[in-house]
């Protein structure tokens, strides 16, 4: 049964529910699934059916959202579920109701359920290992450069107060520009956002 969890923002009054992969499985035909990695992310698998709504682009499609809301569940997605409890928590803010997937797609591929990608297509490693990636080479650098020249030491300095109101805000800055790089762009055949929003609107 789905599992009631901690709201991803402080500002969020109710939980949000966690539908377990086996469960969402069984009614994935019941669900209006929305993936909100990144587009990159997005092309490297899905569910089967989810269409892709980045999480720093869900205020502009809340009307498209909850229009698919209201003819029946929303069930968001993301690589671990982080993201997607988050989005719940957001829409919540705006009157929509949505359900995140437990574990994400990462529990949900390996409990051996099918996923969806264009042939060809590459998967990038999902964003929050991006931002430890980018954010331990930031700090690394700023260590090493340090020691030839000390005003380098407020890199690493403000790299770790980044992070300290990323998590204190549950927002995360780095990961927004890491979203606009290449690898994490739609890819050529990729449906376009407006096309996106008219799907989930109709």
């Amino acid at each position: 049964m789905s599992t009631p969890i901690e709201p991803a923002t402080p500002l969020a009054a109710a939980t949000v529910t966690a539908v377990p992969p086996g469960q969402a499985a069984v009614r994935l035909g019941e669900f209006t699934v929305v993936d909100v990695r990144s587009a990159g992310e997005y092309a490297g698998g899905h569910l089967p059916g989810a269409h892709n709504i980045p999480l720093e682009r869900l205020d502009e499609a809340a009307d498209a959202l909850g229009a698919a809301a209201a003819r029946g569940p929303l069930l968001l997605v993301c690589a671990s579920g982080n993201r997607s409890a988050k989005g719940c928590a957001r829409l919540a803010g705006r009157g929509v109701e949505a359900a995140t997937l437990e574990g994400g797609t990462s529990a949900w591929a390996a409990a051996g359920h099918p996923v969806e990608r264009p042939a060809g297509a590459r998967a990038p490693w999902p964003m929050d290992r991006q931002v430890r990636l980018a954010a331990g080479s930031l700090v690394a650098a700023g260590f090493v450069a340090g020691r030839f020249w000390r005003p380098a030491h407020w890199l690493s300095g403000a790299i770790g107060a980044g992070l300290v109101f990323s998590g204190v805000t549950n927002t995360c800055g780095m990961a927004a520009l890491l979203a606009r790089l290449p690898h994490n762009r739609p890819a050529g055949d990729a449906v376009p956002f407006e096309e996106t929003l008219a799907r989930l609107a109709a």
